[in-house]
């Protein structure tokens, strides 16, 4: 490939717009490179300036580097002008806005320079003073009336990325046609060089009254339960520490190698509790150190994994929908219905709906939405209780709108010290739970693609030429668009959700398989997994 005169001078323009001199001088030596017919150079610079970063409901992700599709000062500063335009164009010009950051590269630099931009616009910025979780900021918002709230973060994603959250004035993330407009916005904005930007943002701390309310999460007083526990190299340890002491669980136990922010997340390959191996240290802990409870954070500290001990002495890390269902449970049964009479539990379409069944015999209302979030903290009046299959959880949402891995964190420890009183453990918890509401069991299939136009070629086939039967059922296809780029095959006893990635390039498959109430547990078990394991093979085949 060869540099184009169209490609070299957009990318000239580029540099002449940064207002970092950094990541001038990054894309100068790029543009020299590709010039001078270094190999792969010529296809970087392409990719480089192939953006913008699309603006999302879940705001921006991308790799840190120069150019405009990359996460950078120059994206951030044209990014909150939009923002701040939206904002006044909605009325809420010179309302306080929260801006928060993690520890990932280039986290410090874009939240000074959204809170500049912010207040050169006339809003009255309040800035986290360091490196602290995403949930913090969520909590920020609501509780002091704020108009927004920004979060510097990529949460999950692998280490050379970041991105930029965004919360409106209800504290929870933002959702159509919110994404659309700011997106419209930005592109109106001047380029990053003539956006004005002022210091004098305050900073304000949350986390004691964020720490009070959380420390009451904890049904009965049982608090006789040892934790080992992991903030993957993020910004959750001392937040989490701090959380258990004041909910008076004192005997936890943090992997070292861990627990201090690092932006090169060095002892794992992927820094995300679900990946394989992301846990291993923690297990390793929890068996050394003789564990009631092991916990996860993801690196911002806005998901949560639970680790329990198995009646045969291995540990293992419950999945998103085993904690869902159990946390879920966990609330209702011991809800006050004086204070809340007409209790709502939600959980995503692609989520076990085992905790539909549970909502059904507790007497609460269940809702299903569409993935993500920013649909489920406006699931109905009423919410008590969410969670998505992705280690998402929201068991707070009286105060924070969104999901809040340390919160869930505290109330798991609650309920493991309650059940340890009770000469009970979790597992047999779950257990006891699938004997009653059945067994439900679910799976994921993700393709990872380089090209993401792969994504949309395999939802077109889908949708061209759907399967009959999966796993020697029945099944029949729903087609969600216009409202999601999602489809649902469903067939008696299985359903697979087929759906694009929003925050990662891949394409997901969401597999239950389910089978009415039994006391033969083993038995009832070990079919529905046959079914999901055939299930899986199929769904496999399907997408290759």
């Amino acid at each position: 490939m060869t540099v184009s005169s169209t490609l070299r001078d957009a990318a000239f323009r580029w540099i002449a717009d940064d207002p970092d001199p950094a990541t001038r001088a990054e894309l100068q030596d790029v543009v020299a490179r590709a010039l001078g017919g270094e190999p792969g150079r010529a296809e970087e610079l392409a990719d480089r300036m192939a953006g913008p970063l699309e603006f999302g409901t879940a705001g921006l992700r991308g790799p840190v580097r120069a150019g405009p599709n990359g996460m950078n000062v120059a994206v951030v500063v044209r990014t909150t002008a939009g923002v701040a335009a939206w904002l006044t164009a909605h009325g809420h010009a010179g309302g306080a806005v929260v801006v928060g950051r993690d520890a990932r590269h280039g986290s410090e630099a874009f939240a000074a320079a959204a809170a500049e931009v912010l207040t050169a616009a006339g809003f009255a910025v309040k800035t986290l003073p360091e490196p602290l979780p995403t949930p913090l900021v969520a909590y920020a918002v609501k509780q002091l009336g704020a108009v927004a709230g920004i979060q510097i973060t990529a949460s999950h994603n692998p280490p050379a990325d970041n991105g930029y959250k965004l919360y409106d004035g209800t504290g929870g993330q933002i959702v159509p046609p919110s994404d659309g407009e700011i997106e419209r916005a930005i592109s109106a904005a001047p380029a990053a060089v003539s956006v004005p930007r002022s210091p004098g943002a305050e900073v304000i701390d949350p986390r004691a009254g964020y720490l009070t309310e959380v420390a009451a999460l904890p049904r009965g007083t049982a608090r006789d339960v040892r934790i080992a526990a992991t903030a993957l190299h993020g910004v959750g340890a001392e937040t989490l520490r701090t959380a258990f002491e004041r909910a008076g669980f004192t005997d936890v136990h943090l992997v070292a190698e861990q627990s201090t922010p690092d932006p090169g997340f060095p002892t794992v390959a992927f820094p995300n509790p679900e990946e394989p191996g992301a846990t291993d240290l923690l297990l390793d802990l929890a068996s050394t150190v003789d564990a009631d409870l092991a916990v996860a954070l993801d690196p911002d500290a806005d998901r949560c994994a639970l680790g329990v001990r198995e009646p045969g002495g291995t540990w293992r890390m419950l999945r998103g929908d085993e904690t869902g269902v159990l946390l879920g449970a966990h609330i209702l049964s011991t809800l006050d219905r004086t204070v809340t009479p007409d209790p709502l539990v939600a959980t995503t379409i692609v989520s076990s709906s085992m905790l539909g069944e549970i909502a059904k015999a507790q007497g609460a209302r269940y809702a299903e939405t569409l993935t993500g979030f920013k649909w489920l903290v406006r699931a109905g009046e009423g919410l008590v209780f969410a969670y998505e299959e992705a280690l998402g959880l929201c068991v707070n949402p009286s105060f924070v709108r969104d999901k809040d891995g340390i919160a869930a964190a505290v109330l798991a420890a609650g309920l493991a010290a309650t059940l340890k009183a009770e000469g009970r453990t979790i597992p047999e918890v779950l257990d006891e739970l699938f004997r009653r509401h059945g067994v439900h069991l679910t799976d994921q299939v993700s393709l990872r693609v380089t090209d993401l136009a792969v994504r949309g070629e395999i939802m077109a086939r889908l949708r061209a030429a759907p399967p009959t039967s999966l796993a020697g059922t029945a099944v029949t296809l729903e087609d969600l668009l216009p409202d999601a780029d999602v489809l649902r095959l469903t067939g008696e006893g299985l359903r697979v959700v087929v759906r694009p990635s929003g925050t990662e390039p891949k394409l997901k498959a969401y597999l239950q398989a389910a089978q009415p109430p039994s006391e033969d547990l083993a038995a009832a078990r070990e079919s529905t997994s046959a079914r999901l394991v055939a299930l899986r093979a199929d769904v496999e085949q399907l997408l290759s």
